[in-house]
């Protein structure tokens, strides 16, 4: 055998060799990261990339939301459970429960006079008032009673219970930080609750119901004679969020033009601190005017949108999205994304995003389009 026999020979018992230990790596739940090449047989930079990714996504909420509210209302009643939510999965992270990556938008509908008893949770949350004037969340003593548009905030660990206090269903969306609190092996609930050593299925009122209103109602002023640490102390300790204030801002601010990229954008924010209400999602309301097209946006935190009143389109990476009252659509970071109002009446988008989580680690990145195709940092001197 020559010299080129050898080569060979050495070639194939390496390569026999090679496949072993892969095969012992994998046995042994180990994962090797040391290719270079992405012509490879096992590159692993390519293997850490092609994980699960959430992918753009529409719900409609008319086609695939709304019937199946309804006929869950009607077979899971009350005393089956203390929730009854629609929670959206996005098809890239299935069976997963998440919506994108860090968070999820449920949907819940409760019946007339349907009150579902106290629990409490790591994963802090918000609920989004879409029909019914009297859907009700208790929050540690403060019983809130919201409608469309309004946004109740449920921070960790607080005692909450949710329902509807008026004669008719109401129908409410949900976007809790869930999917990065379990990622973070941090994720418990409790349904114990007890007043004075004794169990109950609903909380006694501790505040007035106008509480949030009255105390941090009045931006820029801070009540210095009121306790403001009530449920725990880094979330916003206002904890709804009216929407005709939400609407008069949004109306006041139509013309300006100052922000081609955003558009009128409105953050919902802590009234102490100007901070996002939570560490680790923000909210915001958006108006698309009559005839408006934004200008592409690419950021690395994810968004969850969910049109609540008009009609027009999102543009994901020059991709057409429908956008309808009560859809969601699951805009994961790293797309470019422009909203197109082609009506003649306003839109307006209620945004949630894991921006805090991003900022909080140093990942947050955003960056736009000009005009003329350039790319800009949406982010430098902030």
């Amino acid at each position: 055998m020559g010299i080129h026999g050898e080569l060979k020979r050495s070639s194939a018992e390496r390569d026999a060799a090679l496949r072993q230990m892969y095969a012992e790596i994998g046995a042994k739940n180990l994962f090797p990261f040391w290719a270079k090449q992405s012509e490879v047989e096992h590159d692993e930079i390519r293997q850490l990339m092609n994980g699960p990714r959430p992918v753009p996504f529409r719900w409609s909420y008319a086609e695939d939301i709304e019937s199946l509210l309804h006929r869950s209302a009607e077979l899971v009643t009350a005393e089956d459970t203390d929730r009854r939510s629609l929670v959206l999965i996005n098809p890239g992270l299935a069976p997963r429960r998440a919506t994108v990556s860090t968070l999820y938008t449920a949907y819940r509908q409760n019946d007339p006079n349907e009150i579902m008893p106290p629990h409490r949770h790591t994963a802090s949350a918000i609920r989004f008032g879409l029909t019914g004037a009297q859907n009700f969340t208790g929050v540690e003593g403060e019983d809130i009673t919201f409608g469309p548009g309004d946004m109740v905030l449920t921070p960790r660990d607080t005692w909450h219970n949710h329902g509807n206090v008026g004669n008719e269903p109401a129908i409410n969306l949900s976007v809790l930080d869930y999917p990065l609190v379990e990622s973070l092996n941090a994720l418990a609930f409790d349904h114990d609750y007890k007043e004075n050593g004794v169990a109950t299925g609903r909380q006694s009122a501790r505040f007035p119901t106008d509480y949030s209103a009255r105390v941090y109602g009045a931006g820029g002023l801070k009540l210095r004679f009121v306790d403001h640490h009530r449920g725990v102390g880094d979330s916003s300790p206002m904890y709804v969020y009216r929407y005709d204030a939400m609407r008069e801002l949004l109306h006041r601010h139509r013309d300006y033009d100052g922000n081609r990229h955003e558009g009128v954008l409105i953050e919902y924010v802590d009234p102490l601190r100007g901070t996002p209400v939570y560490r680790t999602m923000t909210f915001f309301m958006q108006m698309i005017r009559p005839g408006e097209r934004t200008l592409a946006v690419k950021t690395s935190a994810s968004q969850l949108v969910a049109p609540f009143q008009g009609r027009g389109h999102a543009l994901i990476d020059g991709k057409r999205f429908l956008l309808e009252a009560f859809d969601t659509v699951a805009i994961p970071g790293g797309h470019w994304v422009e909203y197109v109002n082609e009506s003649t009446d306003p839109l307006i988008l209620f945004i949630a995003s894991d921006e805090p989580a991003l900022a909080g680690f140093g990942l947050l990145t955003r960056y736009g389009r000009t005009d003329a195709g350039d790319v800009i940092n949406l982010l430098q001197g902030r």
